[in-house]
């Protein structure tokens, strides 16, 4: 029958006695030395801190090796851990350090991860010695027992041997259970204080949701190129192409019917607007100008074609990436394009600032406000987009104006 695993008593009987327990054994009894040289060691460097505090260089020596010292315990625990366990503990995230001692003290102290290492390297000596203790007890008992039973049946002295015999079976039944429980007791404790917490694993979490999303996003944009240069490459080209061949007729064949004449003046009017929506939309879509030249003039571009006057201000000592450029294009297209059809408003202001890692973008019109992001669907557009990149929307519009609104795009 399949899926029914039959086994022997014999079997099961050598089963207790596998490798396995062998193995867990050599990891209790290799855990001492390495418990007592890690202890010995980061005693010594925090006395040596302690005592010298007044030099200040040998506290921050003796600190930052100390700091060493943990990690380094860390990785023989880990490697301990998988070669006689086959259990993986999981590393911790870490994010780069200072080259400032000062500093990088100061992050290696206020890292949660370093003192939970700590926690363990100071409990495994309590862990491995009665572990192994009892552990290398039960298997040198089991065998002295064994020895001294030989040694009252060879005398006959039969009660004796069988008492013997007796205790040596039970110790050596017990060995394996108890290097069993041990090696669990151990592995519990490693994985709560040398693996990664919960919050640890939530921010790993998170930041890899926030990586998946940046590819996404990048995709996205790289996406929104690939269709302009598609666009105005191909379609539009054709767009202009028809547009020019129907102006021609028009222009030259004046002895044609009237009704024919109508259907071609209908047809290169119908043309040239299609060529201005297909302009517009590949405008708003991603313009070329942006990738060739920059966010500054592709926002004069903007500015000069808005039907209200626009003071435009760009300040960017280098240019941020693509996928930032074109949610603050997208930020100033959309704010001009709701000024025009909302706001009522006489002028309107740009400024685009980088500030360390922070790109801000500011639009202000004098209109009669109002704008709530709540109850325009532009907004929402906006305050999503923005969210995007992990950048901040803020509208301040109050009724009878002005309107300004103001993002923060990371730049990093």
């Amino acid at each position: 029958m399949t899926g029914i695993e039959v086994t022997t008593p014999w079997e099961r009987i050598s089963a207790h006695w596998s490798t396995r327990a062998w193995l867990r054994t050599a990891h209790l009894v290799t855990g001492v030395p390495i418990a007592l040289l890690g202890t010995m060691a980061i005693s010594a460097l925090v006395t040596a801190s302690v005592l010298l505090v007044w030099t200040v260089v040998v506290p921050v020596i003796a600190l930052l090796l100390f700091f060493w010292v943990v990690r380094l315990l860390t990785l023989v625990q880990r490697s301990r851990f998988a070669a006689f366990l086959d259990v993986d503990i999981l590393p911790v995230p870490r994010r780069p350090l200072s080259m400032n001692p000062f500093r990088r003290l100061f992050q290696e102290a206020r890292t949660r991860s370093t003192w939970r290492r700590l926690s363990y390297h100071l409990l495994t000596p309590l862990i491995s010695g009665f572990g192994a203790v009892s552990v290398v007890g039960a298997w040198a008992g089991g065998l002295v027992t064994a020895g001294l039973a030989v040694r009252y049946w060879a005398m006959e002295e039969s009660w004796r041997s069988v008492a013997f015999v007796l205790a040596s079976g039970s110790l050596l039944v017990a060995g394996p259970w108890v290097a069993r429980g041990f090696a669990a007791l151990d592995v519990i404790a490693a994985e709560a204080l040398l693996g990664p917490s919960l919050s640890d694993q939530l921010v790993q979490r998170v930041e890899t949701l926030r990586e998946s999303r940046a590819e996404v996003v990048d995709a996205a944009d790289a996406e929104r190129r690939r269709i302009e240069r598609d666009l105005h490459d191909g379609t539009q080209q054709r767009l202009v192409s028809l547009a020019m061949n129907l102006g021609m007729a028009r222009a030259n064949l004046t002895d044609l019917p009237e009704p024919a004449r109508e259907v071609i003046v209908q047809a290169h009017e119908e043309a040239k607007q299609a060529l201005k929506e297909l302009r517009d939309f590949v405008r708003g879509l991603h313009p070329a100008v942006l990738n060739d030249q920059g966010l500054d003039a592709a926002l004069s571009g903007l500015a000069a074609r808005a039907p209200f006057p626009v003071r435009l201000s760009v300040h960017i000592p280098e240019r941020v990436s693509p996928t930032i450029e074109a949610v603050a294009f997208f930020v100033v297209s959309e704010a001009l394009t709701n000024i025009t059809k909302h706001a009522g408003a006489s002028g309107a202001e740009v400024t685009v600032d980088r500030l360390g890692d922070r790109l801000h973008v500011a639009v202000g019109d004098d209109g009669h406000g109002g704008a709530d992001p709540e109850r325009g669907t532009g907004l929402r557009g906006l305050s999503r987009r923005v969210g995007s990149v992990d950048g901040i929307l803020y509208v301040d519009s109050p009724l009878g104006g002005p309107t300004t609104i103001r993002v923060e795009l990371p730049c990093a």
